[in-house]
């Protein structure tokens, strides 16, 4: 289960008064080289557990995750975040944190990459040791605790990579298909960590190309073909009734 007792108490305040959603995008544009990346994409984010952004290769999901966490800034358009406080931008940065494909990891040991992060938000001592050993748990790595991180798994790497974005405590976790290159065992091991992390209340969006994955984590699915937003509405009628060609064509593998 999640770790009780993660938020300090000022965090516990923000994530029972502020929310980020809706993320509203409006004509959000992106374009590198002469190249239209995003194309004009008006779209509402709600406030759901798990919205899934499916698309193909190229389709430019990964470009749109990485505008909203404001690693890029979009050509033209907007982004408006649902938070009374939105205006403050160093705010509405600390309550999200990303997870990549590929974990970056500190080259040191498992629980040090841990304790590195939580250091910097403030924690320290007693309660720092604590918090160390929930989050080791909560990502089934309490065995692996002094093995140095760049030893671990595929699987293993991307659940560390994961409960220590969380250890920032963000409203939202953004996760740039997180098990794009992991086995089957593994890949659950890491969606059945997501659902916990839906449980506990922070909200996940989820770059994913696994339709099958989508289906047992979205509550909402927004689609992109080519830049363009294809599909957007709960994930079972999603999934089950695609109302456009790309959509279609996509979920029968054709594209």
């Amino acid at each position: 289960m999640l770790p009780k007792n993660v938020f300090n108490a000022t965090q516990q305040e923000l994530h029972a008064t502020d929310t980020l959603f809706p993320i509203q995008l409006k004509e959000l544009c992106f374009e590198k080289n002469d190249k239209q990346i995003i194309r004009s994409i008006s779209v509402d984010f709600t406030d759901v557990p798990c919205t899934a952004v499916l698309g193909h290769n190229g389709a430019g999901k990964s470009v749109l995750l990485r505008m909203l966490h404001g690693l890029i800034k979009q050509s033209s358009g907007t982004i408006s975040w649902g938070m009374a406080s939105s205006s403050n931008t160093n705010r509405t940065r600390h309550s999200q944190a990303m997870v990549f494909q590929r974990p970056v990891l500190l080259r040191r040991s498992v629980a040090a990459n841990l304790r590195y992060v939580l250091k910097r938000e403030g924690h320290k001592g007693t309660a720092l040791e604590t918090l160390v050993a929930k989050y080791l748990s909560l990502a089934e790595l309490t065995a692996a605790a002094n093995r140095p991180a760049r030893v671990l798994s595929g699987g293993e790497a991307q659940r560390l990579a994961i409960v220590r974005a969380l250890a920032t405590n963000p409203l939202v976790l953004f996760l740039d298909e997180p098990t794009a290159s992991l086995d089957p065992s593994a890949k659950a091991s890491v969606e059945n960590l997501l659902q916990q992390i839906t449980d506990s209340g922070v909200r996940l969006i989820l770059v994913t190309q696994d339709i099958g994955q989508a289906e047992r984590l979205a509550s909402h699915i927004i689609m992109l073909h080519e830049g363009r937003v294809v599909e957007s509405g709960k994930a079972i009628e999603v999934l089950n009734g695609p109302k456009s060609i790309e959509g279609q064509a996509f979920l029968q593998h054709k594209i």
